[in-house]
Parts: C-alpha cells; structure tokens; sequence
C-alpha cells in the first residue's frame, strides 16, 4: 500500500470521529437545505427499516486484539481531562456553572444525559450552546444560502476533479448503496457529502423526522423555560473551519469513510458506549486503530488545529464573560473537553476550578 493511501486511511478514521461526535452540530444543515432535503426523499426508503446495531470494537479488541486495546488505553491514559462527561465550574464570588460535553445524534442513551446533569440544567439561568442558531433552521439555513462557496463547488468544479478513476467508482458504489446519486450531489463540497455518509441509517432517520440531537433538544427546551441562550459560535464559523481544510484532505476521508463500509455503524456504536461511559479521551485513539493495520506516518496536525483546538480557543474565550455571571449550563461537543487545549484546561487558565462530578 502506497504512502498515500495509509494517509487517507488514517485521515478517514479520525475524520469520522470527528463527524460523529465534534462536528454533527452542522448536520441540521443538510435537513434545512433544499438540496439535501431531496437526498433525503431518495433515501428515505432504504432508511426506514434500519437498526443502528453495531459492534463495540473495544469489546472485540479485549478479547481479540489485547495488544491494540492496551496501545488505546495507554494513548488515552495520556490525555489530560480525559475521563467524564460533566463537570462543575467555580470562581469566586459567583454562583457554580456546569459544563457537559454531548454527543451530536439523537440517540435515546444520550439524551438521557449524566447523573446530576438534568437537575443542573433546570437550575441554570443561561444556557450555552455551541450555536444558538441551530434552534431556527431556516433562519439558519438562509445564513448559509449567502454563502454557498462554504457547502458546494462555485467555481465550475465538481467532485470528480479531485478523484482518480478508481477513487470515483468507490464514491459511486458507496452512495449507491445508499441510494443517492452520484451526480445529484457532484457539486457539494465533499465534506459535506461525507457528513451524510457518516453516520448509520436510523440516525439519519431519526433526524428526518425531526428528532433533536441533545444540544438542539437542550437549547429548544432553554427557550420554551425562559432561560437566556447564548451561543459560542455562528454556523458560518463552524463552516468555515470545515472548509478551510483543502478539497483533496476531505475528498480522501470521504473516499475511505465509504470505503469503511458497515464499520461505520461499528464506530458509531463504540464511540456511543465510550461516550455513556466517560471515556472521552479513548475516542480519538479507538478512531485510529481502526486503520492500525495499515498504519504509517500521517500528520493532520492541520485538520485536528483548525476543528478542534482553534475553536477551543473561540468558545473559551466567548464563554467566559457569561460563566464570570453564574449559573450557566454550557453543553458542547465532548472532543472539546480533553487535551492540554481542550476547553477545560483553557478555562482553568482562565481562573475557573473545573472539576467532574461524576
């Protein structure tokens, strides 16, 4: 196997992960849009009947692979802030908020949410979120419309320009079988491509019926009690990161998060049941051992800098003023938490005390 392809390999696991857990925010997008509206209408039918299932790969590895899992468990180990879901933030003179890293699906475990998390939300007298706008989708939707160089190719280009003849026949095949033409969506931006792809069936069915993922389902229910909601980011911001990554890094993960085939409902359950247990910090290791067996060098320092550590930046920053107030209940996506630039660390620097509850 070339260098290359080990690359896209790897850049197509942990692009997943990052579409399943960290970036599904923007999905509501692809229901708002009209576009993606009529992929829905073709694949509805093959949607319906669908279980999301899955495998919890770490299971297998356990009692398979114990050489993989304890390379897991040790990078994990490794990752500061890595364990648990819900934390307390303190400062002096003001009231304790609370943060709590989501999931973006709308999976009935996840909604549940944590031990102590609920009663916490309903004493908050601000919600925060990362975008308030994900609450009005057509106003969100015609925010986007202004800016359609962010979700499709506007310069005469289509998919097909960035695949090789073999790379073309897998995106054909793959969307196939999820009966959506290729050419109905040649002129969207590959990402957004692979954001619908990346996720298991009944998930993108439960979305079609209008079921809200935790943080929408969070900022709805903010707005129906009176409470303020506050958003950390806009959605042109979150597209923006998207799609100042180059074409060809985002049509190489779509090729081979296709290529993953029924591993993709694998991932989606073994990241939901490391998730339920608040083992955040093994989701990004457990992203690449899927591909260890064509492992190599692969560097997406680039992609990991612009999804996940600058927007740490902006939402700790824009946070702060409303969390200096007081009983706040901030939800954001759990691949913020961890890291040494993970969004509890930066908020320690800020002069917060942040500590997990449970």
């Amino acid at each position: 196997m070339s260098d290359s392809m080990v690359l896209s390999a790897r850049r197509a696991a942990e692009y997943l992960g990052d579409a399943v857990v960290a970036l599904v925010t923007t999905l509501h997008l692809v229901f708002a849009l009209s576009l993606i509206a009529t992929l829905l209408a073709v694949s509805q039918a093959r949607a319906e009947d669908a279980s999301c299932g899955g495998r919890n790969l770490v299971d297998d590895w356990r009692a398979n692979a114990p050489a993989r899992l304890a390379a897991v468990e040790k990078e994990a180990a490794n990752i500061p802030n890595g364990k648990g879901l819900f934390w307390k933030i303190e400062k002096d003179g003001v009231a304790p908020s609370f943060l709590l890293g989501t999931m973006h699906v709308t999976d009935p475990r996840v909604l549940a949410m944590p031990k102590g998390a609920r009663e916490a939300y309903k004493a908050a007298d601000t919600v925060i979120i990362e975008s308030d706008e994900i609450v009005d989708e057509k106003k969100a939707a015609a925010a986007i419309m202004m800016r359609p160089d962010l979700t499709m190719f506007t310069d005469g280009k289509t998919i097909g320009d960035f695949l090789a003849p073999e790379e073309k026949e897998t995106l054909e095949t793959g969307l196939k079988a999820r009966g959506i033409p290729l050419a109905l969506v040649s002129k969207m931006k590959p990402w957004m491509i692979a954001s619908f792809v990346a996720l298991p069936a009944c998930e993108m069915t439960r979305k079609a019926a209008g079921a809200s993922f935790l943080d929408k389902q969070l900022a709805e229910e903010a707005l129906k009690s009176g409470k303020t909601l506050k958003g950390l980011e806009t959605l042109v911001e979150q597209l923006q990161a998207m799609d100042a990554l180059p074409a060809e890094f985002h049509v190489q993960a779509l090729v081979e998060t296709l290529k993953l085939g029924d591993t993709v409902t694998d991932v989606m359950e073994t990241t939901t049941e490391l998730y339920l247990q608040g083992e955040i910090g093994m989701v990004m290791p457990m992203m690449k051992a899927i591909s260890e067996e064509q492992a190599g060098s692969a560097d997406d320092a680039d992609f990991e800098q612009r999804i996940i550590t600058d927007r740490n930046h902006t939402m700790a920053s824009r946070a702060r003023p409303i969390l200096d107030q007081g009983k706040a209940f901030m939800a954001v996506g759990a691949l913020h938490l961890p890291g040494t630039e993970g969004l509890i660390e930066l908020l320690r620097k800020d002069g917060f005390t942040v500590t997990a509850v449970n």
